[in-house]
């Protein structure tokens, strides 16, 4: 999982035009630094521009991730390797907070499933642009981490229209 994490600023630099594609690398970034335990609490919403809004439980919460909000920015800044976010924003969202919560636990898929659902997402033009990277192991993490993305994606344009 370390190294897939570590492909994402690659990810993050080849498709930079891509609004939603990096709207969800700096969530995945978010959701690494942040981890298990802060998740439960906090879960980042929407980006514009460099301003990542996150959703809180409550206001206890905001407070004290206002407070790390510097430490956060650096860390995702460093993980991604580039000035991402340069201000988060933490808003009281109970309701997406707990439907985040819903959703991780309805959504939870065994490993082998889910590569082999982000693998049949990759396109040719990603495929070529993974040829560049020589070591395998980090050509397939970043294979991984690509076609992850993108079924999240389109998993996310499905749930739009049934919510519709």
């Amino acid at each position: 999982m370390e190294d897939l994490f570590r492909a994402l600023p690659a990810l993050l630099k080849q498709f930079d035009d891509d609004d939603n594609l990096r709207e969800s690398v700096i969530f995945a970034a978010w959701r690494k630094i942040a981890g298990e335990g802060l998740r439960e609490h906090a879960v980042p919403a929407r980006l514009y521009k460099k301003h990542l809004f996150v959703a809180v439980e409550n206001e206890r919460w905001q407070k004290y991730l206002k407070e790390l909000s510097g430490q956060m920015i650096f860390k995702i800044n460093s993980a991604l390797g580039q000035a991402s976010v340069t201000f988060i924003e933490f808003k009281v969202d109970e309701e997406t907070v707990n439907r985040e919560r819903q959703k991780n636990r309805k959504d939870l898929i065994d490993e082998d499933k889910m590569r082999e659902i982000a693998l049949e997402q990759l396109t040719p033009k990603l495929r070529r642009a993974a040829d560049a990277i020589k070591d395998d192991n980090l050509r397939y993490q970043f294979l991984l981490t690509a076609g992850s993305v993108l079924a999240r994606k389109d998993l996310m344009k499905k749930r739009d229209k049934t919510e519709d």
